[in-house]
């Protein structure tokens, strides 16, 4: 893996000329409109970059694009890849490795959620100040190579504090209203039944999703600080819960996207 991380690397070099990132964004479902906000320099499709999984989720756009955001090189994912569309965990975790050894020093993550906290709205943001996992395969699963990281790597900070302390001062400075909370990540591609959202609440989550979990880990795992937001796009409260389509989660999510994204290009000018 990681001679093949080392290829994916040097040829994504090659194609931008060197270009080095000192932040990683990745972007979730209907969140890929941060993208316009960043000078692009380089664009590179998924299926033209070597060793590349590619999305086949709507709403996920599929393109690795190399530019400044905020005054910072970053490269960001437009789309990202989930354990539901078929690939393994190593598959899945595989761009944020290569992100690493391009040279990004952090990672921003977004993703779009069901709250089952019965104090979120749709349409609110959420920090995740802490994750808990669900889903049946791990990313460090198998031998465990030390250029990575460790055999057991610790998660006390999974989501890192001095970020998400930023986020707050910075959204009281911008006047957005943020949520705070655990994000539980489970395989999809099914949404929640009651009973299952009502399990989520009661082990301590206040978001469920399909995403986001195995990246961090793998960035955790490199060392790499995390800072991830969750856009709630539908509610798994008892008398809230309804009928909910693909189609309504990305139409939500473009429309609180705007305050993300603000968000994250303040963070992102500031640090």
């Amino acid at each position: 893996m990681y001679e093949k991380i080392q290829a994916t690397v040097a040829f994504i070099n090659e194609k931008t000329n060197g270009f080095q990132p000192e932040l990683g964004i990745i972007l979730g479902t209907g969140l890929g409109g941060l993208v316009h906000e960043i000078e692009a320099e380089y664009v590179l499709p998924y299926e033209t970059i070597l060793n590349f999984p590619v999305s086949t989720v709507e709403g996920h756009s599929g393109k690795l694009i190399f530019g400044k955001l905020g005054g910072k090189n970053v490269v960001a994912m437009q789309g990202r890849f989930h354990f539901y569309e078929g690939y393994g965990m190593s598959e899945v975790v595989f761009p944020v490795r290569v992100m690493k050894y391009l040279g990004i020093k952090n990672l921003f993550l977004s993703n779009a959620s069901g709250g089952v906290n019965p104090n979120f709205e749709v349409g609110d943001l959420m920090l995740i100040t802490d994750h808990i996992n669900l889903f049946p395969a791990h990313p460090l699963n198998g031998k465990n190579d030390e250029r990575f990281g460790p055999r057991f790597p610790d998660m006390s900070e999974a989501y890192d504090h001095q970020l998400l302390a930023q986020a707050k001062a910075t959204a009281a400075k911008l006047d957005i209203h943020l949520q705070e909370g655990v994000y539980v990540g489970l395989t999809g591609p099914t949404f929640e039944t009651p009973a299952e959202y009502k399990y989520v609440r009661i082990i301590g989550g206040d978001t469920v999703g399909m995403s986001t979990v195995p990246e961090v880990i793998a960035a955790r795992h490199l060392n790499l600080p995390c800072f991830a937001i969750s856009v709630i796009t539908d509610l798994g409260v008892p008398g809230k819960i309804i009928e909910v389509s693909h189609e309504e989660v990305q139409k939500v999510a473009k429309v609180a996207e705007k305050k993300m994204t603000l968000l994250m290009k303040t963070m992102i000018a500031e640090m």
